[in-house]
């Protein structure tokens, strides 16, 4: 039985309930929920957060481009420029699959990585918001720009976690992770928003489909070594981010690409490189932290919130 004045979702419902009226309206909500979110999720504009970092743009081969000791280097300048039309061409994908898309952009890059006369008109920017940076459930998905690997990984340029001066390793429940794979399981298992799209180096690339395997994934250049690398040209790397993103879009509205979660409880570990132990102290102060050495410490909690914030 199929009911006509009901929307797409109420009808699936109402059908899954055998069109019978002995069941509750609690019960009927419960199964319109389930079927109809994702089918309203789909007519209304999407809605995307990016998070932009400076290392996995194309071109960009050394720390000398995008620490903030290097400024006002014009190699900085170039390397943010560089960036910054990378994020342009992502919202330009993200707009070509949906005109009306709310896109907010994160300049996450530590010191600053987007030049911000530069950028495009159709999204918004957040910079120095309290973590998490303004996402939340609303949002349909998490993408991704200028992403490098994690510390450690062979032959990928400019590969850290979170600090290329101090920070040896991040581990989460005792499994080596990123800064992608950090935010990916903080938006899936907080906000049940999916990481839809990434572009960087090809080994940050690698480190996003071993989580999120129907990522699309752009590779702007071939890692050699920690500053080394093969790249796109600029522009070739902007119209491969572009369709890049525009097919993102269409997975998310498709429902194809699920949320990263990781069940409670969390053990967030932290090991500092040599020379760079006092640092601990501050890690130290959060509550639920145990020194394991010197150098390393481990934060254990049941909200990813507390856990990855900083």
């Amino acid at each position: 039985m199929r009911v006509s004045n009901l929307s797409d979702g109420a009808a699936a419902a109402f059908e899954e309930c055998g069109g019978a009226t002995a069941r509750s309206r609690v019960e009927l909500g419960a199964v319109a929920k389930k079927h109809g979110n994702h089918r309203n999720h789909r007519r209304r504009p999407l809605k995307i957060f990016v998070i932009t970092d400076l290392e996995g743009a194309a071109m960009v081969f050394t720390f000398g481009q995008t620490r903030d000791n290097a400024r006002p280097h014009p190699a900085v300048e170039e390397a943010m420029r560089i960036l910054t039309r990378e994020v342009n061409a992502c919202v330009d994908g993200i707009l070509d699959a949906d005109p009306k898309a709310d896109v907010l952009v994160l300049d996450g890059h530590g010191s600053g990585g987007i030049l911000y006369e530069l950028v495009h008109d159709g999204a918004r920017y957040a910079r120095g918001v309290p973590h998490p940076w303004g996402l939340d459930e609303t949002y349909d998905a998490l993408f991704f720009v200028g992403q490098h690997a994690m510390a450690g990984t062979p032959e990928a340029p400019l590969a850290h976690t979170f600090s290329s001066k101090t920070i040896e390793y991040h581990k989460l429940n005792g499994s080596p992770v990123g800064e992608f794979g950090t935010h990916a399981y903080m938006a899936g298992t907080r906000f049940d928003v999916p990481v839809a799209f990434l572009s960087g180096d090809d080994k940050a690339v690698l480190e996003a489909r071993a989580l999120v395997p129907n990522i699309v994934g752009v590779a702007t250049k071939q890692g050699t070594g920690p500053e080394g690398a093969v790249s796109l040209s600029p522009a070739e790397a902007r119209r491969r981010i572009r369709a890049g993103a525009k097919e993102a879009c269409q997975r998310v509205s498709k429902r194809a690409i699920d949320p990263l979660r990781l069940e409670p409880p969390y053990e967030w570990e932290v090991r500092y490189l040599e020379g760079h132990e006092a640092r601990l102290e501050g890690f130290l102060r959060r509550p639920g932290t145990q020194r394991i050495d010197s150098r390393t410490a481990v934060l254990r909690g049941a909200d990813v919130l507390d856990v990855f914030g900083p």
